[in-house]
């Protein structure tokens, strides 16, 4: 984990609002050593320069994260959420070194107005009371193109771009995916778990593939610059979208089911699929989801053991990391909204070692210095670093976004 950037001021969210008249006031989570550190790698003084030059100079995109905090009691989550108040954590993203990240809010668990979730009026609430957020400080900017990007990257700061894990809210107006693109989300998911009017999700018990009306949504994100995310459609489904979409697809955060055999992880024909139109997958790293038979308690290792599967099987250039991590009780907040998230379904029934934390992977604040650190001790050369940190995102979004 790196110092503070020097960019950061000491913003804390909404704190242009006044606690208590303005804001319901909760304690939230540490954002900072709310777990012991990673201590799982051991490197050299030589490794430890080449880690945090690496983090600091090139660019470095996460393709999923939650950059949210939570509060520290989680048994005050869904008034936490009905508040429809979600923070920056502004602290802990200043040390994570990161030029860009993918922030894909709460929209499954955006129960503002309904318990349900994936309400478009709730989730247009989330969006504009973040965007609100964002433009009373200066660190964080908001993220829409690729000059977007490399300005963060001059400046030291950091390019938060939105994003949605499904389409879910759009229902059946194909035309909600351009008020969407207005309020400057870049990345969509098809569907997330759940069916909807696109297409299957990951938990069905069968898969449909992607509907004429997926068809027209797919076209539509194709035209508008939208990047199109298969993580958590079923796997017909996902087949589907990569092959008819005329840009090339991400799968943002998953692992390979061929390392573990859960829905939640893509089949190899999948992953394939992907890398043939030019796609990536990004690693996952949400607490039980990317485990490995070698590292069945969860850790960085499993994710890495899923890295190292996907670059064989599609090679190093289609490879990247989706964490899905955010700043709290990440385990509490599956364990409040399992029904919402569809943890049984997805995850299935595999036997494993439970954890109240990926131990290397807890938070966007450490993430890519340990994936980094992990890949300098197991001497990937810089150029594979490179890519695999942010260098294969952007050659997709050069050419998905306009």
């Amino acid at each position: 984990m790196l110092d503070p950037s020097p960019q950061y001021t000491g913003y804390t969210a909404y704190e242009f609002l006044e606690p208590g008249t303005d804001i319901k006031e909760f304690r939230y989570a540490r954002q900072i050593g709310r777990v012991p550190p990673y201590a799982g790698l051991e490197l050299s003084t030589e490794q430890q320069q080449r880690t945090t030059r690496l983090l600091t100079e090139e660019t470095v995109i996460s393709l999923h994260e939650h950059v949210q905090v939570f509060p520290e009691d989680m048994g005050q989550l869904r008034d936490h959420i009905r508040q429809g108040r979600e923070p920056t954590a502004y602290e802990g993203l200043s040390r994570s070194g990161l030029t860009a990240v993918f922030d894909n809010g709460m929209d499954g668990t955006c129960c503002i107005s309904s318990d349900a979730g994936w309400k478009y009026q709730d989730v247009l609430f989330d969006l504009g009371v973040r965007m609100a957020d964002l433009a009373h400080q200066q660190y964080v900017i908001k993220g829409e193109t690729l000059a977007d990007i490399e300005h963060a990257k001059q400046s030291g700061k950091i390019a938060h771009i939105f994003a949605l894990e499904a389409a879910t809210p759009i229902e059946n107006e194909v035309d909600r995916l351009d008020v969407l693109y207005g309020f400057g989300v870049r990345q969509m998911g098809i569907a997330y778990s759940e069916a909807n009017t696109l297409g299957s999700g990951l938990k069905e018990r069968g898969d449909g593939g992607l509907t004429y009306f997926g068809d027209r949504a797919v076209q539509r994100m194709n035209k508008l610059g939208i990047a199109i995310d298969v993580s958590h459609s079923g796997d017909r489904t996902a087949l589907e979208t990569i092959e008819r979409s005329t840009k090339p697809v991400f799968i943002t955060h998953a692992g390979a089911r061929s390392v573990w055999p859960t829905n939640r992880m893509k089949p190899d024909e999948v992953i394939k699929a992907c890398a043939d139109r030019g796609g990536v997958i990004g690693l996952e790293a949400a607490p039980h989801t990317t485990l490995s038979p070698d590292h069945p308690r969860h850790t960085i290792e499993s994710v890495m053991d899923h890295f190292v599967y996907c670059v064989d099987l599609v090679g190093i250039e289609h490879v990247s990391f989706g964490p899905d991590t955010l700043f709290g009780d990440h385990v509490g907040l599956h364990t409040a909204f399992a029904g919402n998230l569809s943890i049984s379904q997805a995850h299935g029934h595999v036997d494993h070692e439970t954890v109240e934390y990926v131990d290397g992977l807890e938070n966007p604040a450490e993430c890519f210095y340990n994936i980094i650190g992990w890949l300098v001790a197991h001497d990937y050369s810089d150029d594979e670093i490179r890519a695999v940190v942010g260098g294969n995102t952007l050659r997709v979004l050069e050419e998905v976004w306009v």
